[in-house]
């Protein structure tokens, strides 16, 4: 999957998110898509670096606590 279809998942995810809404204002839209989309990238990735933080830390570009703390708060660790 490229960048790009992955950004058109995640527009056409919001567009049918702001449909189904309807006349209700949307509210923290962007806290809801990170809360939705870490984890999932998480996982993939700590299954790609085979659990090896350091590793899983340097393919995300982010500090190693940083992807701990992550990790902790999605239960994944």
């Amino acid at each position: 999957m490229s960048k790009e279809s992955i950004q058109d998942t995640v527009r056409n995810s919001l567009e049918k998110y702001f449909k189904d809404l309807g006349e209700q204002a949307p509210s923290n839209v962007y806290e809801m898509v990170i809360a939705t989309v870490e984890k999932p990238v998480f996982e993939a990735v700590m299954q790609r670096a085979e659990g090896n933080q350091s590793l899983a830390a340097e393919m995300l570009g982010i500090n190693r606590n940083t992807l701990r703390k992550k990790l902790q708060a999605h239960g994944l660790v």
